[in-house]
């Protein structure tokens, strides 16, 4: 769900703009997953652009404190959170930890890095969504060190369905500052796609796993 539609419009605008979000239906991306896609997204983009990254910090640090209240702790999604989590958290004033995908193999082996005590209030912050695995591999491991995970906050959702079940199954509230529906009302009004290519982008949304280009 995203936090309200003039926020959503707003974030794609910028990750369009610092081309953090590619649209390219006549030349498609390939996931790591082998799928053909029409979207890439990069996030991280945004770190190198003081302007918009302190735009994307301050509407995550504002929505989280409305949507869950001030939390003791921000944790950060490896890799890809790592950067925006702690901005929020130093927004924030509050401390910050991050997750990684699996505990080390060396060392004190951790998988969450930094400091947190159970029974401590978290939210989660994550660059992207796509169907939700990775992200609540990360809520799981910090429900594991019995902290409270209050909900999770991304930049972009590509709005599967799959993701949904996944965080209702989790019960797990998710926000986002924009999603894929946006994004597509964004491109198309400021003519970076046209409406065959919304056309396109549109039905890859629907069945992503076998779209083909037309």
């Amino acid at each position: 769900m995203i936090f309200n539609k003039n926020t959503a419009k707003k974030t794609a605008e910028v990750l369009l703009q610092v081309n953090a979000i590619k649209l390219s239906p006549k030349d498609p991306f390939t996931w790591a997953s082998g799928w053909k896609s029409p979207i890439y997204c990069d996030n991280r983009i945004i770190l190198s652009f003081p302007p918009i990254r302190n735009y994307v910090r301050e509407a995550m640090g504002k929505h989280i404190e409305k949507q869950f209240g001030k939390p003791d702790v921000i944790a950060g999604v490896a890799t890809g959170a790592i950067g925006i989590g702690m901005l929020v958290a130093e927004y924030l004033g509050l401390p910050f930890i991050y997750v990684r995908p699996e505990a080390k193999g060396h060392g004190r082996k951790n998988q969450i890095e930094g400091f947190v005590e159970k029974g401590q209030n978290v939210v989660v912050v994550e660059d992207l969504i796509s169907t939700g695995k990775s992200s609540l591999n990360a809520v799981k491991a910090l429900k594991e060190a019995g902290v409270n995970v209050k909900g999770m906050v991304a930049i972009f959702t590509y709005g599967f369905d799959i993701a949904a079940e996944n965080f209702k199954k989790e019960d797990i509230i998710l926000n986002t500052l924009s999603n894929y529906e946006n994004l597509l009302e964004q491109a198309l009004e400021t003519n970076y796609i046209s409406e065959k290519e919304l056309k396109a982008l549109s039905e890859w949304n629907t069945n992503p796993s076998e779209w083909n280009i037309s």
